[in-house]
């Protein structure tokens, strides 16, 4: 967990998500479609707390954990600049597997949108579950971000000297039977582990959920940059009638391993 720490320590993941909107804006249209109106949310895996600032300037009561003390640490600062600290009920140093600090059924919705891409170990992706499954009020609503792995096997397909060492055959291969991937280069992503579309919501539902929703958080991650300029070069009008198209697409079945991200929604048995 260590390596992982110190990439979070060195990584922009604030600044990922300000450059990589439609991830956001895409999680965002369904996560408040799913949430109740009011009520206490955990935002566990919270990174810098993008997602938390939306939800406590919504009126939400918000807890926040994640395993890198400085990402928790620009999470408070982020709550204090905005001025909506009030709204929160704490800011934890927490590992998603051992929410120790926090009661049973706590929270009236639950998001988790980091850490199981980094729980190699079945055990351990379990009992992260496991503790969200604990946290969370009867059928409250959970939201799960995982990787899927057919999409990192085309990245490194793609893009084989930046997925080092996915930049052979055989090592790909070895990837796509086991879903653990760890970066030749340091510095880079890793301790990571994707999951076969197939076997998010039967894993899911194992741990006591029942199954609301899947959807790509960016199934238009194909669209290159040199694409992307053509169209906003059509204007701001364009572009929305895109993310529009996305957002609407998102629930496809058939594409979501064009996305890099996978968002798992669910509901508290």
């Amino acid at each position: 967990m260590s390596k992982i720490i110190s990439y979070y320590n060195q990584f922009d993941e604030w600044g990922r998500l300000e450059r990589e909107p439609i991830e956001f804006q895409v999680n965002w249209h369904f996560i408040k479609k799913y949430l109740p109106e009011t009520g206490y949310i955990l935002d566990n895996g919270a990174g810098p707390g993008k997602y938390s600032i939306e939800l406590a300037k919504d009126g939400y009561r918000v807890t926040l954990t994640d395993l890198t003390p400085k990402l928790v640490k620009i999470a408070k600062n982020k709550a204090q600049d905005f001025q909506l600290e009030g709204q929160f009920d704490g800011f934890y140093t927490a590992d998603a597997k051992e929410l120790n600090m926090l009661s049973d059924e706590q929270f009236d919705a639950s998001l988790m949108l980091g850490p199981m891409y980094h729980l190699q170990e079945e055990n351990d992706r379990i009992m992260a579950v496991q503790e969200l499954n604990r946290v969370t009020k009867k059928n409250g609503i959970v939201f799960v971000a995982f990787m899927p792995r057919i999409r990192h096997i085309f990245t490194s397909l793609l893009s084989p000297n930046n997925w080092k060492p996915n930049d052979n055959m055989d090592t790909i291969h070895q990837f796509s039977q086991s879903g653990c991937f760890n970066h030749s280069d340091e510095g880079r992503f890793t301790g990571a582990y994707y999951f076969n579309i197939e076997d998010i919501n039967p894993f899911m539902e194992t741990q006591g959920f029942e199954t609301l929703d899947l959807i790509g958080s960016n199934v238009g991650a194909i669209i290159n940059n040199d694409s992307w300029n053509y169209w906003k070069d059509k204007g701001e009008a364009e572009v929305e009638k895109i993310i529009n198209l996305i957002i609407e697409k998102a629930t496809d079945p058939y594409i979501l391993g064009n996305s890099s991200h996978l968002l798992y929604i669910g509901k508290k048995n």
